[in-house]
């Protein structure tokens, strides 16, 4: 009569057919790939290293002021709708409500394009203050602050009730007590998500070449893009997915960090 498996020689037996399948698809891709072209479409690297500094110094430089610009409007906007949302004036709420379901539920895309065409055929001879600069951030600010006030939503909801009754016995007004007591508190619950928030709006920001900028204004996929075409190659695409990958590698590690960190504070 043949034995019966533990579950644990079971929990082994299927990891290692998992990582045996793993392994065989990887080997399987790796004979099938034609790395010689591949090679030669994504890796010369006279033309990788004609790219710099530009690419660190314009390029890099545009995408992160793009990002900290529509990260700080939309910031002080989502905060701004998230005490809206939490609020006993139903107008507020319904208003708050109303912005975070639409601008959830569009395209960032779309955004920017309101943003540079329906923006300027609604308020003629109005220019958005900054030029490019600022309808990126504006465009990027509007998209961020619908996330970002439900998350400090729920932050603000996640602080004890005791904090907020505590501060009231003490005299505070509900206005003082939310920004000074329960507001700082939320704001370290939701710093993890925050900082994820940002991840987003670095790659989001590609979308402003959609706007159409100048040389001067160009992002890190509108310069890989212009690249590529002027030199028939897609190194340049790739040497810019790697300074992408240099900033959100590093912002993803701090996310989890600060998740972790929450963890053990629980």
């Amino acid at each position: 009569m043949t034995p019966r498996l533990t579950r644990r020689r079971r929990r082994q037996l299927s990891r290692g057919v998992q990582y045996a399948v793993f392994v065989a698809v990887l080997v399987l891709v790796g004979a099938l790939a034609d790395w010689d072209r591949l090679a030669n479409q994504f890796a010369q690297w006279d033309i990788a290293a004609e790219l710099f500094p530009d690419i660190i110094t314009l390029a890099l430089r545009n995408t992160v002021v793009y990002t900290l610009s529509g990260f700080a409007l939309g910031l002080v906007l989502g905060l701004l709708i998230a005490l809206m949302r939490l609020s006993s004036v139903a107008p507020y709420r319904w208003v708050a409500t109303v912005y975070i379901e639409l601008f959830r539920g569009l395209p960032a895309l779309l955004i920017f394009i309101f943003v540079g065409v329906a923006v300027p055929l609604a308020f003629p001879g109005t220019e958005i203050p900054g030029g490019t600069y600022g309808k990126v951030a504006l465009g990027l600010g509007l998209v961020a602050a619908a996330y970002m006030a439900e998350t400090i939503r729920a932050g603000i909801q996640a602080v004890p009730k005791g904090q907020l009754e505590a501060a009231r016995s003490l005299g505070f007004s509900h206005a003082r007590a939310m920004v000074s007591v329960v507001v700082p508190q939320a704001f370290r619950i939701v710093v993890p998500p925050l900082t994820n928030e940002l991840v987003l709006l670095f790659k989001d920001s590609s979308l402003v070449l959609f706007l159409g900028v100048t040389l001067e204004e160009r992002e890190l996929t509108k310069f890989g893009r212009d690249l590529a075409g002027e030199t028939a190659n897609s190194t340049p695409i790739l040497v810019a997915g790697v300074c992408y990958l240099l900033v959100t590698v590093p912002l993803s590690l701090v996310v989890r960090r600060l998740e972790a960190r929450g963890r053990r504070a629980e």
